[in-house]
């Protein structure tokens, strides 16, 4: 065990790795990672395995097999990326049941190009849901509007999901009130809320990315002293809405119910401005009840220098209000950062599956020349 991923860990912080690959299961790197670093769970999403695909061979066999059956560039896609979340999940198993579903857990997102068709969403969620077939899957569903109901009729079907894209104060409360919604379905329906587990993927760094750029632009002392701040002023807000949503009276019947508070995940926590700590976003995020999924660079980060010095995020919504009333002051508008990174980030989604379905194909074909 190495001291500072165990510290983080005792903090109350569940250590994901956001990253999955066949090389990573067969090689057992991964089992390495739960063990070694204390990784208790991992997402997953599609350039993830665009990058395991064009990179490994592990996959060639099973790609060759699948050509010779005539599988389709998106049977191939859910073939290949269902097989390797199932036997992640299979690895987590006992991580799953000791902790009674809130770890060892794997995330697999569901077609980012359904992410404005409700329908779609919920039939792909169950279908994903269907292939993998273990209870520790979490179907990752786009925080946009018209995944909000995607989301209370996935978890009304008790199907545990990872909501993730989610940029805004406004949109988190509409999230946890998707999935207070989709439990209160579940628990008409006669489904057992125990169950039924979420986390909602607050992403950070991409507050940073933006803001940061803004601020530069200005160029004066006072905007140049906010940099590196907002990320984690957000995060802090959206702890402190968790905080309050489920001490709701709405919420406690619920878990009085047997259900399971939907817990923060934060997301997109690898630092993209070489000037700030590289363990920033992990170091500055320690609070009970959270999780942090971080891509390997940033867990060894953590493992190697991080300073884990306890609870880093309760009781600062008045200072975190103070930066985000400072960033107005000075021209920069929540509101339209937040809508612009909800609108990059749907077009990053698509861009990614686009790059995952053009490695496929791009096998496929080799697969098929070489037959």
């Amino acid at each position: 065990m190495n001291e500072n991923t165990r510290a983080l860990s005792e903090a109350g912080v569940s250590i994901w790795l956001d990253d999955l690959s066949r090389e990573r299961i067969d090689s057992g790197t991964l089992a390495a990672l739960i063990t070694e670093r204390d990784v208790v769970g991992v997402t997953t999403n599609p350039t993830i395995f665009a990058n395991a695909i064009a990179k490994g061979e592990s996959y060639e066999a099973a790609i060759h097999e699948l050509a010779a059956d005539g599988a389709s560039v998106d049977e191939v896609i859910t073939a290949l990326t269902t097989r390797d979340v199932a036997d992640a999940c299979d690895l987590f198993a006992d991580l799953y049941a000791s902790t009674d579903g809130f770890d060892g857990r794997v995330s697999i997102e569901v077609d980012p190009g359904h992410a404005r068709d409700t329908e779609a969403t919920v039939a792909q969620a169950a279908e994903l849901h269907r292939l993998v077939d273990r209870e520790n899957v979490l179907i990752k569903i786009p925080a946009t509007q018209q995944g909000l109901e995607a989301i209370a009729a996935t978890i009304a079907a008790g199907i545990s999901v990872n909501v993730t894209l989610i940029f805004s104060l406004e949109r988190y409360r509409d999230v946890i009130n998707a999935y207070l919604t989709g439990l209160e379905r579940a628990q008409q329906a006669g489904l057992d809320l125990s169950k039924i587990h979420s986390v909602a993927s607050f992403f950070v760094s991409r507050v940073d990315s933006e803001i940061d750029k803004r601020l530069d632009a200005i160029g004066t002392e006072e905007a140049r002293a906010l940099k590196g701040k907002a990320g984690l002023a957000n995060a802090h807000l959206a702890y402190r809405v968790w905080q309050e949503s489920f001490d709701s009276e709405r919420a406690k019947a619920l878990l009085e119910a047997g259900a399971n508070t939907q817990r923060p995940l934060w997301a997109s926590t690898g630092v993209k401005d070489p000037s700030l700590p590289d363990t920033l976003y992990v170091t500055e995020l320690v609070a009970p009840h959270t999780v942090n999924t971080m891509p390997e660079k940033t867990l060894e980060a953590v493992a190697d220098h991080g300073r884990i010095e306890g609870d880093r995020v309760s009781g600062r919504g008045d200072e975190a209000d103070a930066v985000l009333d400072a960033l107005e002051r000075l021209g920069v508008s929540y509101t339209e950062v937040v809508e612009l990174l909800e609108t990059e980030g749907l077009e990053k989604f698509d861009a990614s599956w686009a790059e995952l379905v053009e490695t496929v194909r791009g096998h496929l074909e080799q697969a098929g020349a070489g037959a």
